[in-house]
């Protein structure tokens, strides 16, 4: 990479390309993370929406709140009819989540982390479990304690549901970047029938997964690391 490359790909927010058709071109490191909790065309609708008349750029003061970000302005702009560029800015109110490493961990079965919690709550509540497990999915690295831990609270925080499922799966055509390597994305949604309460916050600035956090669901996304 050259040095506007490396400073847009540094960049705290998140800055994404578009066709005119609304394809992902582009998208530095702080917008994977923001495409991971949101479509690609649920951000190009909304660049759309405050993208100029003609051809230039314009930058529009909001308060748009997006999952557990909020974005307190937003650039779009395009010099040719092909490319759509955008610029979210992060509010300051927002906590800066830690990159993800592939430094840490053990090879572990995801399938069997996830199961230790559920006989765990099981002991202690009644709730119908429903499991949805791609079983193609490998052993691969990731940070035991603190998965189980996270997991955990998840599941605890549905306190007001009947039933939970838990589906386990490969995002197909996402992936992370980590060290200038790209990762696949294992996801790990858990949806309930009832609400998240929360006791106390569930901790988000983690560097071994990417947690997205809403009333009746919540994603874990890890990246899929086999060395």
């Amino acid at each position: 990479m050259n040095f506007y490359e490396n400073w847009v790909e540094l960049d705290l927010n998140p800055i994404i390309t578009f066709s005119n058709s609304g394809k992902l071109l582009y998208s530095n490191a702080e917008a994977q993370f923001l495409l991971n909790r949101v479509s690609s065309k649920e951000l190009y609708d909304i660049a759309i929406k405050y993208a100029p008349a003609t051809y230039g750029f314009a930058t529009s003061y909001i308060n748009l709140p997006i999952k557990n970000y909020i974005f307190y302005a937003i650039t779009v702009g395009y010099e040719t009819e092909e490319e759509l560029f955008v610029k979210f800015y992060k509010s300051t109110m927002v906590k800066k989540e830690n990159k993800l490493s592939t430094k840490n961990g053990e090879f572990a079965n995801i399938f069997t982390l996830v199961d230790l919690n559920i006989s765990t709550l099981k002991t202690k509540r009644e709730i119908n479990f429903i499991k949805n497990y791609d079983p193609s999915i490998p052993e691969f690295k990731m940070i035991v304690p603190e998965l189980l831990k996270i997991i955990g609270k998840v599941y605890e925080a549905f306190t007001q549901c009947t039933t939970i499922t838990t589906s386990i799966k490969l995002k197909i055509g996402e992936y992370i970047r980590i060290d200038e390597r790209k990762y696949s994305l294992i996801s790990i949604d858990i949806i309930s029938d009832g609400y998240l309460i929360l006791t106390e916050n569930l901790e988000t600035n983690s560097s071994s997964y990417i947690l997205t956090i809403e009333e009746q669901k919540v994603t874990i996304d890890l990246p899929l690391i086999l060395n």
